[in-house]
């Protein structure tokens, strides 16, 4: 059966992930305001699911309609064919939010709709309780401008989540977000790479992983795999068709901090990914950045000194490292922050920028590609 299914992401992010779509041959492919649409069965969503970098989990759209009122969503909510997929055990927990709509209460919402899967399922199974003991179903609604979307999530846990980093390790910038700044970055394994802030090290260990076409979601489950209405086979065949498609070649990537705790974090997280091999971490001052090699592409994620006290300790870094990076003319750099004198401090402004949300952070990716000599922004 073929579904309409969305894949939900930062503002800024779209275009990467039509794009990832594209190459895994889907249809229908639209990008939207903070989503991207597609068409497929069981087999794309396994296929979304584990080759996906950038997206935050695929959604499986049961419908979508106008709703002002409790009556309105409690209506169109029953009139969806809950049943094609939840089964009599299955367990379907509903959360969602509503921006510019005349029904703004998440809860009140929650529930309404809950009621209304409720009544439809009791019609159909002819039972007046359901314990949901069996798989997870999990219920998404998004309430836009009063335009109801309601889904059903395929991934589980976020897309982000690919196992090397653990929970508690708290990171400033998600695996996905660090994949899209090396899809952006277009370096695709032939130049060196670098990035000179790289904390636990999900840019080099997603650029690695880039490098070597590994899916990102190899190693882990999804809520669909549970599903009686996909056939667990097709989860099978989608991950030997990822592995099929890997590379095996030489990649120089460099992944240094000045935190000597972070760089140690780093490598227990690339040989958690199965990249250590592919990484060299070193403890280095950014700073001083320095290249052997005649040219290369950075990807980096400094930090932004959103905390009192830290702006002009951010800022005189960001005066030093351009200094550095000005002396390497063949290295083009793709860098993140959120500091609205960026430029400024850094003492060359960028060929190019792009509006990205690093979670809730509204940050720019400052992009510098063009040819330049050594020691000035030119």
């Amino acid at each position: 059966m073929e579904y309409k299914l969305c894949v939900p992401c930062l503002l800024g992010l779209e275009a990467p992930i039509a794009d990832e779509l594209r190459r895994l041959g889907m249809a229908d492919v639209a990008a939207e305001n903070g989503r991207v649409c597609f068409s497929g069965g069981g087999r794309e969503i396994a296929r979304a699911n584990i080759n996906l970098r950038v997206g935050e989990r695929v959604l499986l759209e049961l419908g979508s309609f106008e709703a002002r009122s409790f009556d309105e969503l409690f209506e169109g909510t029953r009139a969806l064919p809950w049943e094609e997929l939840i089964p009599r055990d299955g367990a379907f927990p509903v959360k969602g939010y509503s921006l510019n709509s005349k029904l703004f209460s998440v809860s009140d919402c929650q529930k309404i709709i809950k009621k209304a899967i409720v009544e439809r399922l009791r019609g159909v199974y002819g039972i007046e309780w359901f314990p949901e003991t069996g798989a997870l179903y999990q219920v998404q609604f998004s309430i836009m401008k009063d335009r109801v979307s309601l889904s059903l999530d395929t991934s589980g846990e976020g897309l982000h989540k690919r196992g090397y980093r653990p929970a508690h390790n708290a990171a400033p910038l998600k695996e996905t977000m660090a994949a899209a700044m090396v899809l952006l970055s277009r370096w695709r394994g032939r130049d060196d790479f670098c990035d000179p802030f790289c904390g636990s090290g999900t840019i080099p260990i997603e650029a690695a992983l880039i490098a070597k076409g590994r899916a990102p979601g190899l190693a882990r489950d999804f809520s669909a795999m549970r599903w009686r209405g996909i056939d667990p086979r097709v989860w099978d065949e989608a991950r030997e068709e990822a592995r099929a498609k890997e590379y095996h070649g030489a990649y120089r990537i460099v992944g240094s901090d000045i935190d000597p705790h972070a760089v140690r974090l780093a490598r227990e997280n690339a040989q958690r990914a199965g990249v250590a091999d592919l990484i060299a971490f070193e403890v280095a001052d950014a700073a001083k950045f320095s290249r052997p090699t005649e040219r290369g592409v950075i990807v980096t994620n400094p930090p932004y000194g959103e905390r009192i006290g830290e702006k002009a300790e951010c800022e005189a870094l960001y005066r030093a490292f351009g200094e550095a990076w000005r002396s390497c003319p063949n290295w083009r750099l793709y860098l993140l922050s959120s500091h609205t004198e960026f430029e400024r401090c850094f003492g060359t402004p960028a060929d190019k920028k792009r509006k990205l949300y690093n979670g809730m952070i509204k940050c720019d990716l400052f992009m510098y590609y063009k040819d330049r000599q050594a020691g000035n922004g030119k």
